[in-house]
């Protein structure tokens, strides 16, 4: 993965999204809702950057973030684990 994607709430919310290289260079999904909720996934196998930022677009839009966010990553067969939040 060589770029980092963020994305924010387009309906004026605080919800974030976004995508980095964490340590030992796995990829991991972080939201945050600006206020006192911070999650962070580890991305399972290697899925390519475009579906990510599809799934993370898509969900970011979307009014209930993390629920559409985990249907968007299962549509797209993507495997996550929660390791912080």
């Amino acid at each position: 993965m060589g770029q980092q994607a963020f994305f924010h709430a387009p309906h004026g919310g605080a919800d974030f999204l976004g995508l980095r290289t964490g340590k030992g260079g796995a990829t991991e999904i972080i939201y945050d809702d600006g206020v006192a909720r911070r999650i962070v996934w580890r991305v399972g196998g290697s899925p390519s950057e475009a579906r990510l930022s599809e799934a993370l677009r898509a969900a970011v839009g979307a009014v209930r973030v993390v629920p559409t966010l985990h249907d968007e990553l299962k549509k797209r067969a993507i495997a996550v684990e929660r390791i912080a939040g």
